[in-house]
């Protein structure tokens, strides 16, 4: 099957965005008193969303009476700050350079939520632009659940058949899976949690840098003309 399409998950597999989440979370701590944490604790994990970043860091569970509140000081401090620190991985530029020079498509599917993904996305350019870009507010379930990837693919005007996935996160993966997709790809660079074994997510292949993916989708690039 031909390969059409590769869409990548956004933080931790396109962008390091840790240390700018990382921030975010030390500021508010520091503003109710609290120490901050090194941003090395923080990183893995910050895949999981604002909610466990306020429970890693002020040990406290959703239903605390303080803990909306809390969030939407994260969050408003986060978008205030949204590109401080972050870039795409290494070699990520020349990866989207490379696909679209061989005339597939890419795009995102996240699981974050779009204000913060346009921003984030304003802030930089690639060679081509996404062909679609997911978040939770486009669909009804999000990851692991299929249904965004597989709208991608719609917009994208291929079959989930014709497409791979890469992520940092099982659900990533769990996602591919089920949607069908050609391929799936983990990312051993992102933000995995510790203990935490990416080999063991059952993806079609793994990579420990963002500069190894480019030779594993060349290889589902078809065409003679792809492979020389």
């Amino acid at each position: 099957m031909t390969l059409k399409a590769v869409f990548f998950d956004l933080d931790g597999t396109l962008f390091d965005t840790a240390d700018d989440l990382g921030n975010a979370l030390n500021n508010v701590l520091q503003q109710h008193g609290r120490q901050p944490l090194a941003l090395q604790q923080i990183r893995a994990v910050v895949s999981d969303g604002a909610n466990a970043l306020l429970q890693f860091g002020f040990k406290l569970q959703p239903e605390a009476e303080n803990f909306s509140q809390l969030r939407s000081e994260l969050l408003q401090n986060y978008l205030q700050n949204i590109a401080t620190h972050t870039r795409p991985f290494p070699g990520i530029n020349e990866l989207i350079g490379n696909i679209a020079q061989h005339q597939r498509m890419w795009g995102i599917v996240t699981n974050k939520p779009w204000v913060y993904t346009e921003a984030l996305l304003n802030k930089f350019s690639f060679a081509e632009n996404p062909v679609a870009v997911i978040c939770p507010d486009h669909v009804t379930e999000k990851k692991p659940a299929p249904e965004a990837l597989i709208l991608a693919c719609q917009q994208a005007n291929c079959h989930v058949s014709e497409a791979i996935y890469v992520g940092d996160h099982v659900r990533d993966i769990e996602c591919g899976k089920r949607a069908g997709v050609q391929a799936t790809i983990s990312a051993g660079y992102g933000y995995i949690a510790s203990g935490e074994d990416a080999t063991r997510w059952d993806a079609d292949w793994h990579v420990e840098s963002s500069e190894q993916l480019w030779p594993i989708i060349r290889q589902y690039c078809a065409t003679p003309s792809d492979k020389k």
